[in-house]
């Protein structure tokens, strides 16, 4: 019992480590001002929608959270059994992280970067963004709310996952688009980077997830 204890301890530790990578590529997409990632650009629409309520200004983070809290929300109702840990964990930390780093890099001035350095920003935000997702998902402790939205229609429908991302992104996409969202070429770039990027972390994420998991084990043997 210790010994699982401490694997799921690990897992979780794992999971943050990615989170934070995976939302240090997101602030570097939103700092840039040319179109967030699919997520991204709907809760920058919803964002400026509850600005224009004049209630009050929240942060990206903020509204980030609180999308993925009615996502998982949805998920109770639908089939909990997809909720883990670490997907509470995602929800409650991933939208601080991205507020994080936007006061720390704000200083930094992308958004006023001529396009080619705006391009280069978003493709290591693509590269940070890939690897740290890669982590996220090889740690096994949960999935972000935001990509279990796509796991679970897949799963329910019997539609392979590929179409399904396809189509909730376009969603993402077109929903933040038509509130105000970002919609430029960090979202194509995002698009066309992010999976294949993230194909190649994949082994070796999991080998360190593997490693460090075989470490614990081999402790308490």
């Amino acid at each position: 019992m210790q010994q699982k204890t401490k694997e799921t301890f690990i897992r979780l530790i794992l999971l943050f480590i990615g989170l934070v990578i995976a939302h240090l590529g997101v602030t570097l997409f939103l700092l840039a001002d040319a179109g967030a990632d699919p997520f991204n650009v709907m809760i920058q629409g919803l964002r400026l929608l509850v600005i224009k309520t004049g209630l009050f200004v929240p942060t990206h983070g903020i509204v980030h959270m609180f999308i993925c809290f009615l996502i998982i929300l949805i998920l109770l109702i639908v089939d909990r059994s997809y909720i883990k840990l670490g997907t509470i964990v995602c929800m409650f930390c991933g939208g601080p992280i991205i507020d994080f780093f936007t006061w720390l890099l704000s200083g930094l001035k992308i958004g006023d970067a001529v396009l080619p350095v705006k391009i280069v920003v978003l493709i290591i935000g693509c590269g940070i963004l890939a690897f740290g997702m890669s982590i996220v998902i090889k740690s096994e402790a949960g999935t972000g709310p935001n990509d279990l939205v796509a796991v679970v229609i897949s799963d329910k429908s019997k539609i392979r996952f590929a179409a399904v991302r396809i189509t909730t992104d376009v969603i993402f996409v077109v929903t933040g688009f038509l509130l105000g969202g970002k919609f430029g070429i960090g979202t194509i770039i995002c698009a066309f980077l992010v999976g294949p990027v993230a194909d190649i972390c994949m082994p070796f994420s999991k080998s360190i997830a593997e490693r460090c998991v075989h470490r614990i084990s081999k402790n308490n043997s």
